[in-house]
């Protein structure tokens, strides 16, 4: 456990400068004991999402296999997880279970906030796998021997492209999960531990995106889109993801109403809907537009940024920051791709391998600077160079946004008839989204078990 006084803060230096990452929703008391629940899409890049929205330590908990791995054991260990012996890896071993149970039990007992991840195992599917009763199990376990309730906190974890160094990630927190009602039954009761795990799965479906496939993704983030491009909707993060479930929800009884009659019927206009949805994005992507670019206050065109050039000082630094790290960061990413890594652990590997060897990249800057200079220019160099990577970085991504404004501007200057015929189809579409969510609120479109699309 020896890394874990530092946990916190590389965990959150990890996900701040790996994601552009946002955090929502009610905070994580701030001390006493507190059980964290997180959807599990990302390896051990996870725990760090988790760690900095909790803005506390957390002990996690992890396979017993990650212990014995060469590669990532060691800061496993460090950081204190408490291993778990799954039956998939070893039937041998799962009777040492009740050691990671007796462990969570004194943590939570002594006020630690302990991370669990109810899926089990980390994964790409395009929603929540079905829960483990681990967690519930702890809960209830952890009540009968201190006979007092704590926080159930629900964490969503959501990725634009998780594989991607700067890509946007959210960690959206929820509301606690509501158990006393539960509590005094105990972990031997098997309907309590399943009914304390369905309102954890409840709570997660809550906070992340669950679709039948990835293909469906495009088609309801769109429609989302422009539904709130319309409707002048720009709600935080929360609203936004619940607005996007729904309307998978929706997209998914249509389906299921369409599966039910072949031949069409009622569901006909919602699925021709669907065809002009897709066939607007991609219309608009080949502008390299999106709804929010058409609709309301925010159209683009009304924007009115003019494109800046940056000053000589941060221009500087831009090329510094990129002339000092790039060969380390090609370097980074040639070596990962050499591990072969699936795509849960590809950003793990990804930021291992990227702290060594940027690691080795500093001190060896340092090493020759304390060669050629003195005591100043060595301290100069190890603090001032990643410093300079951090910032220039950060002019890059804030240039490459103004590009991407002037260019959606002088593309919508220059083709205004184009550019007019697909503001007038965005609003046709969004008129009639609202009168199937409409239907949808009457019950003229019954709700499907499941959820996603299928609609193309």
């Amino acid at each position: 456990m020896w890394l874990q006084p530092a946990v916190r803060w590389v965990a959150t230096a990890a996900a701040r400068i790996y994601y552009r990452l946002e955090i929502d929703g009610p905070a994580v008391p701030a001390s006493g004991s507190v059980l964290l629940v997180a959807n599990h899409p990302n390896g051990l890049l996870d725990p760090a999402l988790v760690v900095t929205a909790a803005r506390r330590r957390v002990r996690f908990l992890a396979k017993s296999t990650l212990f014995s791995d060469l590669r990532l054991g060691w800061l496993v260990r460090g950081a204190g997880a408490i291993p778990v012996y799954r039956q998939i890896d070893d039937p041998g071993q799962s009777a040492r279970n009740m050691d990671a149970f007796e462990a969570v039990f004194e943590a939570l007992g002594s006020g630690d906030a302990v991370g669990i991840f109810p899926e089990g195992i980390s994964h790409s599917k395009p929603s929540l796998s079905e829960l483990k009763t681990g967690a519930a199990r702890m809960a209830l376990g952890t009540y009968e021997r201190q006979r007092r309730s704590f926080p159930i906190v629900p964490i969503g974890l959501v990725f634009r492209r998780k594989d991607r160094f700067r890509s946007e990630a959210l960690a959206l927190l929820g509301e606690p999960v509501p158990w006393n009602d539960v509590a005094e039954r105990g972990p031997e009761d098997r309907d309590a531990v399943r009914e304390l795990t369905d309102r954890i799965g409840a709570a997660l479906r809550r906070l992340t995106v669950n679709l039948d496939s990835w293909e469906d993704a495009p088609l309801v983030e769109w429609t989302e889109a422009i539904w709130a491009a319309e409707r002048e909707t720009y709600d935080d993060p929360g609203e936004q993801l619940a607005r996007t479930n729904e309307i998978a929800t929706v997209l998914a009884a249509l389906r299921r109403q369409r599966e039910a009659t072949p031949e069409g019927g009622a569901t006909a206009p919602a699925t021709e809907l669907a065809a002009e949805i897709s066939i607007h994005r991609r219309r608009m992507l080949d502008l390299g537009l999106v709804p929010r670019d058409l609709g309301g206050s925010q159209r683009v065109d009304r924007a009115h940024r003019p494109y800046r050039m940056l000053d000589p000082l941060s221009a500087l630094l831009a090329g510094a920051g990129f002339a000092l790290f790039w060969l380390p960061y090609e370097l980074t990413g040639r070596v990962s791709a050499l591990a072969r890594p699936s795509d849960e652990t590809r950003s793990t590997y990804r930021f291992l391998i990227g702290v060594v060897v940027y690691a080795l990249w500093v001190g060896g800057l340092t090493g020759l600077a304390g060669w050629l200079g003195g005591p100043v220019i060595t301290l100069g160099v190890l603090l001032g160079v990643p410093l300079i990577g951090l910032i220039g970085l950060r002019i890059r991504e804030h240039r490459r946004e103004q590009r991407q404004v002037w260019r959606k501007v002088s593309r919508v200057l220059s083709r205004r008839e184009l550019v007019s015929s697909l503001r007038a189809a965005q609003c046709d579409i969004a008129d009639r989204l609202e009168a199937l969510y409409d239907s949808w609120r009457r019950g003229e479109i019954v709700e499907s078990s499941s959820v996603g699309t299928g609609i193309e």
